[in-house]
Order: structure tokens, then C-alpha cells, then sequence
């Protein structure tokens, strides 16, 4: 079974990724800013990060960079999950390295076959 670290701010986000995930058989881990998010994922080491760009303490871009530059981290893929839905938003943070890049409000069916591919 896949570890999913979710890192979002919002209760309301966490929750519902958490119940489509688990219902689908990943097993979920919840951070709410990057700091602690980058806390799990140095302690459990999750097969994917899904990484909501705006969060407090550590941003999502920060906190991506500083645990793609780690050995123990660097090669968990990470998902930008964002409301920066603009033009050119999914080539930016592909750019970056992100391992692709889901826009909110999120559709269930692209989040899983990311998050399957992703994890197989």
C-alpha cells in the first residue's frame, strides 16, 4: 500500500483528499503548513507528496526545493496542488521539477490517475 503525504492548509482539502485517497487504498498522512510537511516526509518517507503551493510557515515551492536538495528525501515525487490555475501555472511548476501539477477545485478523476501513475 502507497503513502500519500497531503500538505494543505485548508481542513476542508485535507479532508476530502484524504477520504478519496484512503477509499481508493492509499494510506494518507495530513500536514497543514510546509514545515511540518517536510517534517512527515523526512520521518516517513511517503511513496508521493501531494504539495498545495500557498501554505503558511514554509511555502510549497520552498519546501519542494529544500526536500528535492536532501538524499533521503530528493526522490519522492511531488505533485503541485494549487489554485494558480493561470496560463503557463503547469509548465512553471514542471519546470521546477515538480512531478506534475493539479489545479483547485481538483477533479477526481485526474488526481487518481495521477496519483496512480504515480505511485505504480
Amino acid at each position: 500500500m502507497s503513502i500519500i503525504l497531503i500538505i494543505d492548509d485548508e481542513e476542508t482539502n485535507q479532508r476530502l483528499l484524504k477520504a478519496i485517497l484512503e477509499a481508493k487504498g492509499y494510506e494518507t498522512l495530513q500536514a497543514y503548513d510546509g514545515a511540518e510537511g517536510m517534517k512527515i516526509a523526512r520521518e516517513s518517507l511517503p511513496d508521493l507528496i501531494l504539495m498545495d503551493i500557498q501554505i503558511p510557515q514554509v511555502d510549497g515551492i520552498t519546501a519542494f526545493k529544500i526536500l528535492q536538495s536532501e538524499s533521503s528525501t530528493m526522490k519522492i515525487p511531488i505533485i503541485a496542488l494549487t489554485s494558480c490555475a493561470m496560463g503557463g501555472d503547469r509548465e512553471k511548476f514542471l519546470s521546477l521539477g515538480f512531478r506534475d501539477y493539479i489545479a483547485k477545485p481538483i477533479s477526481i478523476h485526474g488526481l487518481l490517475a495521477l496519483v496512480d501513475s504515480s505511485c505504480s
